[in-house]
């Protein structure tokens, strides 16, 4: 069984004006997220910042987070690395915090040869008893997972369940779906992709745009899940533009910004990461009163 279907929101860390990781707003963000329709939390990935996080903040945020949800929907936990080890020690943290799932990113700079992915994998895998994505963007990574080595990996290890593909290389994707039969659990880490991933066999979303439009992402998924096709797609293309400049800088940029925008007081964003260029902030609200988001 999937650890959710749906939209699942990778959701920000909010920060407050020193720097410090603020709790009341992340539970504000939580409870605004299950209300809207959001079917999983990702807590700590790449739009929660966690690449500048001490393991201990890492390992307080997912506590916390699962204590607030309280098991509504499943909690989501990113614990990659590029040291194995340090992954492991993510991970049974995690699991001992009350996380659903783990989503894990490749290595990243010292990298692996496919062989070492299996390998790396599968280590942080057997340290833990609860589920895992794998987490396929190669773009941020330099790493790039073979549909083979995707689908080895959640048929031979058996709490590695799915990917979260990130890639955009949709032939690779079908190649992975094709040899999986029935294997591997597609999640579209892509929200200007989803649809297309739905119909390859998809069982939802890992979303940015989730943080701003929970319901409406939600829906996209939902109404594909119904035999809705059509809604789907004029969801999916109406989000476009919105999405475009959700990415118009790297991300979590422009959705801290948005979320700002909106009044939700995330505050700002660790460095190297810095705040959004003044007139590209102009087109990303643009974009959201368009939506009619703002």
């Amino acid at each position: 069984m999937a650890i959710f279907e749906g939209a699942g929101v990778a959701l920000v860390t909010p920060f407050t004006d020193r720097g410090e990781v603020n709790y009341p707003k992340l539970e504000e963000l939580l409870e605004e997220q299950i209300a809207g329709g959001t079917d999983a939390i990702i807590s700590c990935g790449t739009t929660g910042e966690s690449s500048t996080m001490s393991h201990e903040e890492h390992i307080q945020v997912v506590r916390y987070t699962c204590q607030v949800v309280k098991g509504r929907i499943p909690v989501i936990a990113g614990t990659g690395s590029n040291s194995t080890k340090e992954a492991i020690h993510l991970s049974v943290e995690a699991q001992k915090a009350g996380a659903d799932g783990l989503l894990l990113v490749t290595p990243y700079y010292n990298k692996a040869t496919q062989n070492g992915l299996i390998a790396h994998y599968r280590a942080i895998a057997e340290s833990v008893e609860i589920p895992a994505l794998l987490y396929h963007i190669p773009g941020r990574t330099g790493v790039t997972m073979k549909p083979e080595t995707i689908v080895t990996l959640c048929r031979e290890v058996p709490n590695i369940v799915g990917v979260k593909e990130a890639s955009g290389n949709f032939s690779a994707i079908a190649t992975m779906m094709q040899l999986a039969d029935g294997c591997v659990d597609l999640y579209s880490g892509n929200d200007d992709q989803v649809v297309p991933l739905l119909a390859m066999g998809g069982k939802g979303v890992i979303s940015v745009l989730s943080n701003v439009a929970p319901g409406q992402t939600h829906d996209i998924c939902q109404s594909f899940f119904d035999g809705d096709v059509k809604r789907s797609l004029e969801l999916q293309l109406a989000a476009v533009p919105l999405i475009t400049q959700l990415f118009c800088e790297v991300n979590p940029i422009p959705v801290k910004a948005a979320l700002n925008l909106m009044g939700k007081g995330v505050g700002p964003l660790r460095l190297p990461l810095t705040e959004m260029e003044p007139a590209h902030q102009e087109s990303l609200a643009a974009a959201m009163r368009e939506y009619g988001i703002l």
